[in-house]
């Protein structure tokens, strides 16, 4: 079974994946790029679906990142697949993913595992 810090080194794994893409794009070529764009969805999948699996207590602990907004976001993209938005994909990778590194970073920092 798979513990909460797990879940968390999922989500900043995606996060890296995310963030390395992005200083290779602009919103042109996102758009433009099928193979891109699905990466993009299944890594904000895997944020969401880790974020969901995080327990309660885990949760409690740390408030910070909006863990329904990443949960409802992976359901929307798996339920709606066949009207995924793309300029909501790049605009959650541009203004929201930074953010949650932020978060990510320092929940690991607190439990110590960055770097494990």
């Amino acid at each position: 079974m798979k513990s909460d810090i797990d879940y968390i080194k999922h989500i900043y794994n995606e996060i890296l994946f995310i963030k390395d893409e992005l200083t290779k794009t602009n919103e042109a070529s996102f758009l433009n790029n099928n193979v891109l764009k699905r990466a993009f969805v299944r890594s904000i999948e895997i944020i969401g679906e880790a974020s969901n699996k995080l327990s309660d207590s885990f949760k409690k602990k740390y408030n910070e990142p909006e863990w329904r907004k990443f949960s409802a976001t992976r359901n929307h993209l798996i339920h709606g697949y066949f009207v995924v938005d793309y300029d909501i994909v790049w605009d959650l990778v541009k203004n929201k993913i930074p953010l949650l590194e932020i978060q990510i970073k320092e929940i690991l920092q607190k439990e110590k595992t960055l770097f494990d």
